[in-house]
């Protein structure tokens, strides 16, 4: 058997200890009475123990019956043997239990083993769970589904509606939840019984009863209802008097508990004066103390199993914070919230809410209600932290996990919390392997205690005592890269957010007037020697100092050796990079440590930090002494240090860098997979900000030349001598622009147009023309934003056009493009093909209908805009009125201008109202707000991250942001367009090759998966030939094949290649891949229909290994591991070679995923390899033209293009594509299309590299990068062309007025630039000839000096 490789075992989350929950009763206890077997599947370990002291209970008690008890916890029967077992079990019972059984494919199995045994059982009670698994219940002649208005009846249809909705823009006004309607019933209990015949009404009356013993949960319950239904049900058991049982002794609905209170209270002036009176004096708890507000979970109250809430309200208390505990029996926790933590306004009477459930505000394992819980949140105003009690795992199996929290779990209890608002998923409880009960978790209870007080504490400080350290990140280390950050002026958002902090009363000293000046300060050391280059210096760390505070230093020793290494010091002492401004620090995050180490780079299996690393953390925890942080942009290092991936340990780097410190992080908006990473791994509450701008990319120099040509063709191409001639000059132009390497069949210039007729003329500059606007209309982002500064009305046109472009049936919308179409009698699909296949007419259409949704907007963006540029509210029944009597809206006349006449106002107003929303999100904007009220201790409004084009709601900015519910994704919508793009893809493969591909390596990203709903795993799903099948409550957790003679093409074998993001937040999901293709592989179909079997029977004879082994196809990093580092060692310019990349591609992402062993990765790059050698065709999908190929390194480090081709027998390269989603007309285009794409529109485009030149040093910082990652290209694919080079050189380093400015902004950045071009060379990407090289190493001597000269200066 291959090493590494994990085949059907379980994968030991929850492993089965079934022996130590089995209770028989003795020799001496059986004798003289009727045998009962009960046995029990539960969610909840609580009442493992309250069921296992009423069995024994019920034994020792003389009586009639004894009984044996077993019971599963409901990730055990995950497991094979574990289910075997239950089967057995359930074969000689009795009686069976079961509750909160609400995860699909265990509910699936579990109705599988109990439904062919219910006949034979005497009794089932199946307590709040999956609507089929509540059909099992059997109790005399009891039917839940039958009572009228019983839960069950709608509740499947409840739950489905509701989780529909919160995908749709039409929110729903409130959800339903399940146990609440249960709990309903057994208030109404007597109204229902009145309907009902007698043996009906008795059997529902022991339901019920049955019931609310088991939420009272304590053994004497659980006794009563054991008792309750032997005697009712199980023949043989004679002399039980059922009535003479205990009646249910149940703890409130809901109230106010404290582990010292002499009782529950139900109103929070009741509990008041017990604790102001009798608890705080006694606990030397002083009045004014911050208030923490708890939200409990009852059953682990009723079962007596509140070992860990008690553990968190000492530490609480300890601190001495005040403490009010409230609870309910349902799972709407926002009823306690408002009923005893809310003033009449609704705002909070706490200063923290923290809710020790784990689970979403209004909800619970079934649905989620988030709309009523951001209401009820946002009302409260106050920080709002989840903790996360451990349920899937016991506390060892947590402890040893690599991936940390149970991947079920993450999405019940980590992803939905967040989508209302919560922040800080600390795990604070563990479970007992053996007994089932919580076992607090000290440290992480001490930890969630003082992150509480510090947020809770931002409330009572005044401002001019408040510090706060904002940090910046170097990424790569270098002066030129001080303050990266994605699309962000980071020095100039800092100078404004100082600026708006003083007003509000910070105590802010020796301010810089400007941004330049904020920068300077950081960058000049006054004291560096005059050789160096060095950042000042905030503080010299002591070695002494820094082991005496930091808890963690002597760790760090076996990978840097002794403090204080060779990082961030002067071979001394530590240095902390920064400067102080009062009580603000603006400090310089170290970065990893190991970019200039090639082979630590080649071998890490993950950074760790160094010791400078730490120290700049313990430094501002302990001798700053904090009060926040405010990470700047995206993104640092911190939350990408090693640890579990979710639900960390106190050794976990992030856990410990970050300590217990608020942490405040301002995160792009298009970013939601990343800044998810930064929420759980360093526990950020992310404020989100807009991503610059956009305009047209534009045509220039020679494409504007063959535009100008292509308009001269339209006027004459009848005009036999003249339209040949101008087609002549349009070859001639378009090959001079490099069009031929992205036009099939361009003629030559030697061939003469007037030998050919019209229509082929036509198809030559159809072509062209298409190629022109495809450029032309490209979304270029234009500069940076600056955190505060909305866009101006006119800068936000570009946005709305797109915007406009999308139709949005789910709101009646039909696109402007659609509808123009439809005007001139057309179907905008049947156009968009004919302008992809170059059809001249269809390609001035299309750009007609571009230039007339620009028209339309910018006359709504004017009307809407006053003489500031400024939007203004409109009220719309006067511009009704006023449209009326001037003969239509702006936009429907601006349409009529440009020739598309007779649209009518009352099909363009839905769209044009939609527009005008949206623009007033764009240009409203609450960056410095939502700051300022995070640092008074208020809520942030969550919201979704992504792509604002594609969904508005990411509008306005200044949220915390959050991805989406993965159980969720892919929609139905996604489905159907990921088919028509995998058409797309396999049509034009087939088209091209003369065969269909055998196997596609593709690329899953997280961001991507959020923005579009999960397209990206559609696509995958599709190729296999498989489809998601949602449940019955609307999630996504089953597939299904796609029956060959339906799918009508062979299956295609599909390579997953999962990004570090993607696997944090959608792991669930790479189980649905990993079963779908291993359901393809065991199919019983021919190998030349079906080619994941093929290659699978191949691998399994090749690697000696079963055949579901050998179709493991989803891998991903290590768990706490992210990328494959090759991004890292391009940027750093690390002289590792191709091969060595190559292999550290598969070392760091050869990690598997089964779903036999969910949760699990396992090194298995021995497969990994095997699976990329079969590969035909590389794959990615890009979906945002604001983060493109050339943008960041993400694309290209996960890019296995050359891997696959040394991999392959043959040798020979596979085909590269790009799926580009970013507009409404899709495209598939080869890698180097992309790459010559991006190329144009950006770093030879004036529009791009003026508009940077302008933004000074960060500007030529953002430069430099493309051209870096464009070189990424180059490494990992050969897929930049030579002229993209040869032009990038003659704008940037020939034309010396550029290149004079971008020495005097950045010369560490344009250095950077002219080292990329010489590697380029040295590497044989680019070919050019020696004057070129010379110039370069002119330019970089002069970059040199000017170096040298700065410091010098100083």
């Amino acid at each position: 058997m291959m090493a590494g490789v994990s085949g059907g075992a379980f994968g030991g989350y929850t492993q089965s200890n079934v022996a130590a929950r089995r209770v028989v009763p003795s020799e001496a206890q059986r004798k003289g009475r009727k045998f009962v077997k009960v046995v029990y599947v539960v969610l909840e370990s609580q009442y493992q123990s309250a069921l296992t002291t009423a069995i024994r209970q019920i034994n020792k008690s003389p009586g009639p019956v004894c009984m044996e008890c077993v019971g599963y916890l409901l990730e055990e029967i995950r497991d094979p043997t574990s289910e075997e077992q239950l089967a057995k079990d359930l074969d000689d019972a009795n009686i069976f239990i079961c509750s909160l059984i609400f995860v699909q494919e265990l509910a699936e199995k579990l109705v599988k083993i109990v439904e062919p045994r219910r006949e034979n059982l005497d009794a089932c009670l199946c307590f709040p769970s999956m609507p089929e698994v509540m059909k099992q219940n059997k109790l005399g002649t009891f039917d839940l589904t039958q009572i009228a208005g019983g839960p069950l009846g709608n509740f499947a249809q409840q739950v489905k509606d509701l989780r529909q909705k919160s995908l749709s823009k039409n929110k729903p006004a409130s959800g339903g939840n399940f146990q609440d309607s249960l709990l309903k019933l057994v208030r109404t209990l007597p109204k229902v019984l009145k309907f009902l015949p007698g043996d009906q009404a008795r059997d529902a009356r022991t339901f019920v009863l049955s019931l609310q013993h088991w939420l009272g949960g304590t053994p004497e319950n659980l006794e009563a209802m054991l008792l309750r239904v032997a005697g009712g049900y199980v023949p043989g058991v004679e002399g039980l008097d059922t009535d003479a049982l205990m009646e249910p002794v149940v703890l409130p609905d809901m109230g106010i508990w404290h582990p010292l209170a002499p009782q529950i209270f139900d109103s929070m002036s009741e509990y008041k004066e017990w604790y102001d009176n009798v608890h705080c004096p006694a606990s030397g708890i002083l009045p004014n103390a911050p208030t923490i507000g708890l939200v409990l979970q009852k059953s682990h109250i009723a079962t007596k199993d509140d070992g860990h809430y008690v553990g968190v309200v000492q530490e609480l208390e300890r601190r001495g914070a005040r403490v009010a505990c409230t609870y309910t029996g349902g799972l709407d926790f926002s009823v306690p919230v408002q009923e005893y933590l809310s003033g009449p306004t609704g705002e909070g009477m706490v200063d923290a809410l923290v809710n020790l459930t784990g689970f979403s505000l209004v909800g619970g394992p079934a649905s989620q209600d988030a709309k009523k819980a951001k209401e009820v949140l946002m009302k409260l105003n106050r920080p709002y932290l989840v903790s996360v009690p451990l349920v899937f795992q016991s506390f060892t199996e947590w402890q040893n996990s690599q991936l940390g929290l149970h991947p079920v779990q993450v999405a019940l209890q980590v992803s939905l919390p967040e989508i209302d608002g919560a922040i800080e998923p600390l795990i604070f409880s563990g479970r007992d392997g053996t007994s089932g009960r919580s076992i607090p978790m000290q440290d992480r209870i001490g930890a969630v205690a003082t992150r509480a007080m510090n947020w809770a504490n931002l409330r009572k400080k005044p401002n001019s005592e408040k510090k706060l350290s904002i940090c910046v990140f170097q990424f790569p280390p270098d002066k030129g890269n001080v303050g990266t950050a994605a699309y962000l002026d980071v020095f100039g958002s800092i100078h404004a957010v100082m600026g708006e902090l003083k007003k509000q009363g910070y105590t802010i000293e020796d301010m810089p007037e400007n941004a330049e000046g904020l920068q300077k300060s950081i960058l000049e050391d006054p004291e560096a020697a005059m050789s160096m280059s060095d950042l000042n210096v905030a503080y010299r760390m002591s070695v002494d100092e820094y082991e005496e505070l930091c808890p963690f230093a002597t760790d760090l020793r076996e990978n840097w050796g002794p403090p204080p290494g060779e990082l961030n010091t002067d071979g001394r002492d530590m240095l902390i990079y920064g400067k102080h401004f009062g009580n603000i620090f603006l400090g310089v995050q170290p970065t990893f440590g190991y970019e200039g180490d090639p082979m630590r780079l080649l071998f890490a299996k993950s950074a760790s930090p160094h010791h400078g690393f730490a120290a700049f953390y313990t430094y501002l925890e302990f001798i700053f002494k904090a009060d926040a942080l405010l990470h700047f942009g995206t993104h640092g290092s911190l939350e990408f240090m090693p640890g579990k991936q979710v639900g960390m340990s106190g050794s976990c780097y992030p856990d410990r860098l970050i300590s217990v410190l608020p942490n405040l992080y301002y995160y792009a908006a298009n970013n939601p997979s990343e800044a998810t990473i930064a929420k759980r791994r360093s526990y950020a509450s992310t404020i989100s900000y807009l991503t610059p701008p956009a305009e047209n990319a534009g045509l220039y120099k020679g494409l504007k030349e063959l535009s100008e040509l292509v308009k001269s063709y339209q006027g004459l191409r009848e005009n036999e001598q003249r339209g040949a001639s101008i087609v002549n000059s349009i070859v001639a132009t378009a090959r001079q622009c490099n069009l031929d390497k992205d036009i099939d069949e361009l003629p030559s210039e030697e061939e003469d147009m007037a030998g050919v007729s019209i229509d082929e003329r036509d198809a030559v500059v159809g072509k062209v023309y298409r190629l022109l606007m495809e450029i032309e209309s490209r979304a270029l982002p234009m500069g940076l934003h600056q955190v505060g500064v909305p866009p101006t009305a006119e800068e936000s046109v570009a946005t709305l056009v797109n915007i406009a472009q999308l139709d949005r049936p789910e709101m009646g919308i039909k696109s402007l493009p659609r509808l123009l179409a439809e005007r001139r009698g057309k179907d905008i699909e049947a156009v968009y093909k004919g302008n992809n296949d170059g059809v001249l007419e269809d390609v001035a259409l299309v750009q007609e209908i571009t230039l007339a949704s620009r028209a339309a907007v910018g006359a709504l963006v004017q009307k809407s805009t006053n003489s500031e540029g400024r939007v203004e509210e409109v009220n719309p029944f006067m511009q009704d009125v006023f449209n009326f009597f001037s003969g239509g809206s702006e936009y429907k006349k601006a349409l009529e201008e440009v020739g598309f006449d007779g649209v009518s106002d009352d099909d363009l107003k839905p769209l044009f109202e939609y527009l005008q929303t949206c623009l007033g999100e764009v240009v409203r904007n609450n960056e410095v707000g939502s700051l300022i009220n995070a640092l008074d201790g208020k809520f942030i409004e969550p919201g979704p991250g992504g792509d604002p084009i594609r969904n508005p709601d990411v509008l306005p900015t200044g949220k915390n942001m959050h991805a989406l519910d993965p159980n969720s994704i892919p929609t139905k919508a996604a489905t159907d367009v990921a088919m028509v793009v995998v058409d797309r893809l396999l049509d034009s493969l087939t088209e091209q090759q003369g065969e269909m591909p055998e196997s596609i390596a593709f690329t899953l990203w997280g961001t991507d998966n959020i923005k579009t709903y999960g397209e990206s795993l559609a696509q995958v799903l599709a190729l296999v030939g498989a489809r998601p099948v949602p449940d019955s409550l609307g999630r996504v957790n089953k597939v299904e094949l796609i029956p060959l003679e339906e799918l009508g093409r062979p299956r295609i074998d599909v390579v997953c290649n999962c990004s570090g993001v993607f696997r944090d937040l959608f792991i669930n999901q790479m189980n649905l891949l990993d079963r779908a293709i291993k359901a393809a592989a065991e199919a019983d179909e021919p190998p030349e229909q079906n080619f994941v079997r093929k290659h699978a029977m191949e691998q399994a004879e090749e690697l000696n290994i079963s055949l579901r082994q050998a179709a493991t196809r989803v891998f991903s990093n290590a768990a706490g591991s992210y990328s494959a580092n090759v991004g890292i060692a391009v940027e750093n310019g690390a002289s590792v070679d191709e091969e060595q990349l190559q292999e550290q591609f598969v070392t760091r992402k050869g990690f598997a995923l089964s779903s036999d062993a969910p949760g699990e990765l396992i090194e298995s790059s021995g497969l990994f390899k095997s699976a990329l050698s079969k590969v035909d065709v590389t794959f990615q999908n890009l979906d945002s033209s604001e983060i493109s190929l050339t943008d960041v390194s993400h694309y290209f480090d996960n890019d296995p293009t050359k891997v696959v081709s040394n991999l392959r027998k043959d040798g020979k390269k596979p085909a590269a594509l790009i799926a580009d989603t970013t507009t409404a007309n899709a495209q598939v285009r080869s890698l180097s299309a992309q790459v010559r794409l991006d190329s144009r529109t950006k770093l030879l485009n004036p529009k791009f590299y003026e508009a940077n030149l302008k933004g000074g040093y960060e500007g030529v910082r953002e430069i430099s990068k493309r051209m870096r990652f464009t070189f990424g290209w180059s490494t990992t694919a050969d897929a930049v062309d030579n002229f993209v080079y040869e032009d990038c050189n003659t704008t940037y380093i020939q034309d010396e007025e550029i290149k004079n400015k971008m020495l005097e902004a950045n010369p560490d950045a344009l250095r950077d630039m002219v080292q990329t071009f010489l590697e380029a060379n040295a590497k044989g990407y680019w070919d050019t000839d020696e004057d070129n090289i010379q110039k370069l190493r002119d330019v970089y001597q002069e970059c040199e000096d000017k170096i040298e000269g700065v410091d010098f200066a100083a």
